[in-house]
């Protein structure tokens, strides 16, 4: 068990592997710094053509982003910036070739929601948005916890990452909608065989803010703790993470322990989250840094941070078709994208 202060970030006990057997992350290099005067980037999407589909969660725009050029797609409307709410989360359908739908999470006036709208393509290969629908609502807003962050699984399902909206109690609540990670078809719907029979498929949760999934399809998610204990947590249906009764890895019984945690908030608060070749890599907002985790079936290793203090705060880190990593910075009056060479 790490102690409190005692080390920047640990794997969480019972690690399955020693130190001497963990693989160390290789070092990732920066093939390109895009300057795409960004303004508080969210979240980012490939379509099959290789073009990036970003949101900014103050201005509500989606931008793309093509031969290193970024251009606006345009505003989706209904959203209503305030705190850590507003265009927030994206994901691509599976059907993309077919339905042609982006989904979107956002914060409006009364609640936090999942919209569907159709990006179609035009002449020379622009593209235009359809009108957005809504697909799943009454998700809690707050000025901070949204969560926000969306994602399909390889079952085909829509995973929802939700935060508490500042109400800790909604957390431990099965019917709830707040401090969750929800598993919906793409219709809304609940999906089925989900634990408690609606939406929710993991409870206990402060503020999930990355959704990711293992060679083996393992859902694995980064959330933020209060003021110690951000987490990497792997995932499993019907289970119980927690908050705000227990942070971190105390091995309390009822509760699913972190595998990885951070002691303190500052080296951290871990958001956007890729997997890939058995590497976890997270972006730190507070922290301004990349995180390598290995991981080995279902523990984690030791985390192993880059970048620290050079390009700011991280929001996002999403594996382009080429195999690159694209990180999202957040902050930097413009914000940037940078390009990692494929690391694999």
């Amino acid at each position: 068990m790490t102690t409190p202060g005692a080390a920047v970030a640990s794997p969480a006990p019972p690690a399955t592997q020693s130190a001497g057997t963990t693989p160390v992350p290789a070092a990732p290099v920066v093939q390109e710094r895009l300057e795409l005067q960004l303004d508080t980037p969210w979240a980012a999407v490939f379509l099959p053509d290789g073009t990036a589909v970003i949101s900014e969660r103050g201005t509500a725009l989606l931008k793309t982003v093509r031969d290193g050029r970024a251009a606006t797609l345009g505003k989706v409307p209904g959203v209503a910036p305030a705190g850590e709410g507003g265009l927030l989360g994206l994901a691509l359908s599976p059907q993309f070739d077919a339905d042609h739908y982006l989904f979107a999470y956002l914060t409006t006036q009364d609640d936090n929601r999942v919209v569907r709208f159709t990006l179609d393509a035009g002449a020379g290969g622009s593209l235009s948005m359809g009108l957005p629908q809504t697909v799943f609502s009454g998700i809690p807003k707050a000025g901070t916890h949204n969560g926000g962050r969306i994602r399909f699984g390889p079952d085909g399902f829509l995973y929802v990452g939700t935060g508490d909206g500042q109400r800790r109690e909604r957390a431990q609540d099965p019917t709830a909608l707040g401090g969750k990670i929800l598993r919906l078809r793409a219709d809304g719907s609940p999906a089925p065989g989900n634990p408690f029979g609606n939406a929710v498929y993991s409870l206990g949760h402060r503020n999930v803010q990355g959704l990711a999934w293992d060679d083996a399809g393992r859902l694995w998610a980064s959330e933020f703790g209060p003021d110690v204990d951000d987490e990497l947590n792997l995932i499993l249906p019907g289970a119980n993470y927690g908050w705000p009764e227990v942070t971190g890895a105390p091995h309390r019984a009822g509760f699913q322990d972190a595998k990885v945690v951070w002691p303190s908030t500052r080296d951290s608060s871990p958001s956007g989250l890729e997997i890939t070749g058995g590497i976890a890599y997270l972006g730190a907002l507070r922290g301004e840094r990349l995180w390598a985790v290995p991981l080995q079936a279902e523990e984690a290793g030791n985390p192993v941070a880059y970048f620290t203090g050079e390009y700011g705060r991280i929001r996002d880190v999403i594996r382009a078709p080429s195999g690159s990593l694209w990180l999202l910075t957040n902050g930097e009056n413009p914000d940037f994208a940078l390009v990692l060479r494929p690391l694999h």
